[in-house]
């Protein structure tokens, strides 16, 4: 009853083109889906806290596109909302994982002034694994009957007396995956390094590591939040770890980004983080620039949201996804949900630059491109409807809009696992949603969309048969 009672304002009877939602008219709202339930990682059993190990929730942490219809999504540590043991932040021995998703986009027809239902299906889900041996600390041991060492979204499973960046580390936390140019690994970065790993897509076993510069880690990791950040006086503030991950269509090129400012940059009471850029030829870092967040309290008391995603327009345009944690989930109504374009061509290189005032005088230049708040507004959701954790983001294939060809950005909300959620003292559905904006040609003129070769290409290529296709057809 509480879930239908929320469809009716999730998806309004009556539908309304957005007003003042956007810094250009040829943004709009065109699709929503959802989905919940249970994965296909074949678990059984239940984790500490008692959550079900297959559960199907916390999609939005990251999405990627993964060519035609296809989409990979991550959701982060895992289920830890229930309190069981306050010693590692009530996290539980759940085994890192991403999702495939089918959305639909293709057989879905979408008008102007309108929103589609989308229908999104699960195909598969791929748990991640290491062949080496992972130190898991005084977290429980998960190994697989082929030899895999499953990584783990306990904050306890690290070794002591190295730091955060340490990869032998069992624990992490996904908060962005990118597909790589061969279509065959994925890029994954999280918040407990922050690590960027490269996994086999097919199997999910580890396959490289992608080392940041030692000031963006935590010389001294702890199993809770208070402990980790009272020991470190640098790198990253425990739990805002590398929140995005973009990746340049040419596939040459991953852009990360941090959550919150570096504890020598200010912590979570300054106002610029990082952005840095990495060559894949090499795995380094070859660049990092800094971005401004937006007051979202006075200016007698500066109050700063976060960043949770980036995707790359083209090899130096990016969107990033500036938001609150306000809204359905947090019993609170939801004030800012942005999305900015930042271009880096030109951007001051802040690799030697240390503290607040250093790099917020050197920040890119930000243009609102997308207010979610007000779009959402617009088309029947409220201030207390609108899912406070939006933060995944990804452009998926062009669709056809009443005739005419459109780009899709896909955005998608964490819901931490919690399928219901408390509103004004109500119970309320909270499910993993999917919101499909339709941007026209001449607000992205600039648009390249990522290369990636088509499932049947690749199974060609798995049997040796692409060139000999290739050939023939000259």
């Amino acid at each position: 009853m509480f879930a239908k009672r929320l469809l009716a304002v999730l998806v309004p009877a009556t539908l309304v083109l957005p007003l003042a939602t956007s810094a250009h008219a040829g943004v709009s709202l065109i699709g929503i889906g959802q989905i919940s339930g249970s994965d296909l990682s074949g678990l059984n059993g239940t984790l500490e806290n008692g959550a079900p190990a297959n559960t199907l929730g916390g999609l939005g942490s990251a999405i990627a596109w993964a060519g035609g219809d296809t989409f990979l999504l991550t959701p982060d540590r895992g289920p830890n909302a229930s309190a069981w043991n306050s010693s590692v932040d009530n996290t539980t021995s759940w085994i890192p994982r991403f999702q495939t998703l089918n959305l639909g986009l293709g057989t879905t027809t979408f008008s102007a002034g309108s929103i589609a239902t989308l229908t999104p299906v699960l195909n598969a889900t791929t748990l991640l694994s290491s062949s080496a041996a992972l130190n898991y600390g005084t977290a429980p041991v998960l190994t697989g009957s082929n030899g895999e060492h499953y990584f783990t979204g306990r904050s306890d499973a690290f070794a002591t007396g190295t730091s955060t960046t340490n990869p032998s580390n069992a624990r992490l936390d996904l908060e962005g995956i990118r597909v790589a140019a061969d279509g065959k690994s994925v890029y994954i970065s999280d918040e407990y390094g922050p690590y960027i790993y490269r996994f086999d897509r097919s199997t999910g076993e580890r396959t490289g590591v992608i080392t940041l510069p030692e000031k963006f880690a935590a010389t001294t990791p702890a199993a809770t939040e208070a402990a980790e950040i009272a020991a470190n006086t640098s790198g990253r503030v425990t739990n805002k770890g590398m929140e995005g991950l973009a990746i340049t269509p040419d596939g040459k090129t991953l852009v990360g980004v941090m959550q919150s400012p570096l504890a020598q940059d200010g912590g979570t009471a300054a106002s610029t983080v990082r952005i840095v850029t990495i060559d894949l030829a090499t795995g380094k870092v070859t660049h990092e620039y800094a971005y401004q967040l937006d007051n979202i309290g006075t200016p007698a008391k500066p109050k700063y949201g976060t960043i949770s995603e980036i995707v790359a327009i083209n090899d130096h345009e990016f969107i990033i996804d500036e938001r609150d944690g306000k809204g359905l989930g947090d019993d609170s109504k939801a004030v800012q949900k942005k999305l900015y374009t930042i271009n880096l061509s030109g951007a001051q290189d802040v690799s030697n630059d240390t503290g607040a005032a250093a790099l917020a005088g050197k920040a890119v230049t930000k243009t609102l491109f997308v207010d979610l708040v007000a779009l959402l507004k617009a088309n029947g959701y409220t201030d207390r409807t609108i899912p406070a954790k939006i933060e995944g983001l990804a452009f998926g294939p062009d669709v056809w809009v009443d005739g005419v060809l459109q780009h899709s950005l896909i955005v998608v909300n964490d819901n931490d696992f919690l399928d219901t959620v408390d509103v004004n003292g109500t119970p309320t559905a909270n499910p993993n949603q999917f919101f499909v904006l339709g941007i026209t040609d001449d607000v992205l003129a600039s648009f390249q969309a990522q290369q990636i070769p088509e499932p049947a290409t690749l199974a060609l290529a798995a049997l040796g048969l692409t060139g000999f296709m290739l050939r023939r057809r000259k």
